[in-house]
């Protein structure tokens, strides 16, 4: 799209904190242009006097101050809209509310999509298989769930994770060097995007100390090292591996490739807090949540804090506005 980028927000969980946090950052006075994306009930109970306006993004009308531009998505019925309550209906709706952000980016109706948190509970309640907005992205636009990752950003660090949402055992025995490689192209790709043509990416090995020549076993010999290789034989700077809390070390590393969940989440929760960002990287489209869940032992209360999706929503504007750099191929 040509001039301001604008930027599909949706609802998330509509009865957690993140219709709350979306209207909060629509009727800022400064920020990207945003098309909120969802139920119309949750909006207007949250819209603190501001007009909501039903909006069709093919024909997306001057922006008004004090205005909220909406995409109606009728996705909950009457009684459905229970902030606090955990239901089948959030989850499904949260769903619906991404499928149809999805379809307007594909479009070119708007240029990113900032999904505001989702209740895992609840959409495993609507009978939905569900392990985060990675997969889902994945499947919603018919990409595989192994090519798709999270990158989570916050406390200056940039973190790939190999693996996300699963038990720690189906994570390292799923994990082979074709998955770290296919994490590493990943990561490039969205470096660039962030404007850093030669990027370099740290690989953190899978035991301690990567493995130490084998005293901690060959997982790392089989599987890091050897991705290391491949990546580099790709042209693409790796660092490493080495064990996680040394390869955090490093100076001059743009991302790190972590193999598990907890290897990724922790410095970056422990340093951010709930301000990082989640990236879903390796689609194609720019997309990116905010790190933190739907709270709603708070939701409806009016104590959500939007700062950290007004930051998310800041990094999904400069890389909609990113052009490739010449000369560079993703």
């Amino acid at each position: 799209m040509a001039g301001e980028p604008v930027i599909g927000v949706t609802l998330g969980d509509p009865n957690g904190i993140g219709p709350e946090i979306a209207v909060a950052a629509a009727i800022a006075p400064a920020g990207p242009r945003l098309l909120l994306i969802g139920d119309a009930a949750p909006v207007e109970r949250y819209a603190r006097g501001a007009t909501v306006r039903r909006v069709d993004a093919g024909a997306l009308p001057q922006a008004v101050p004090g205005t909220i531009d909406l995409v109606a998505v009728d996705a909950l019925a009457d009684g459905d809209f229970a902030p606090g309550h955990c239901n089948a209906a959030s989850g499904r709706a949260m769903i619906a509310y991404t499928e149809q952000a999805l379809t307007l980016c594909r479009s070119g109706r708007i240029d990113a999509i900032a999904g505001c948190p989702h209740n895992e509970t609840a959409v495993h309640a609507a009978g939905i298989a569900f392990s985060g907005y990675p997969s889902l992205i994945a499947r919603l636009a018919g990409l595989r769930e192994d090519e798709v990752f999270l990158m989570l950003v916050g406390g200056g660090l940039r973190i790939v994770h190999a693996t996300l949402h699963e038990r720690l055992a189906d994570a390292l025995a799923r994990l082979d060097a074709a998955l770290i490689q296919r994490a590493g192209r990943a990561a490039r790709g969205a470096l660039r995007q962030l404007g850093i043509a030669h990027p370099r990416i740290g690989l953190f090995g899978i035991n301690p100390h990567a493995g130490e020549d084998g005293l901690f076993g060959d997982d790392d010999a089989r599987i890091t090292f050897p991705a290391a290789r491949m990546l580099r034989a790709e042209g693409i700077d790796v660092a490493g591996p080495l064990g996680a809390d040394l390869m955090l070390m490093e100076r001059g590393c743009d991302a790190f490739i972590a193999a598990y969940h907890d290897q990724g989440h922790i410095p970056i929760k422990l340093l951010a807090g709930r301000a990082s960002t989640a990236l879903t990287i390796g689609t194609g489209f720019v997309f990116a949540s905010v790190g933190h869940g739907s709270a709603p032992d708070i939701a409806g209360r009016g104590v959500a804090d939007a700062e950290p999706l007004r930051r998310t929503l800041a990094l999904l504007a400069g890389m909609a506005t990113h052009r490739p750099l010449a000369g560079v191929q993703a």
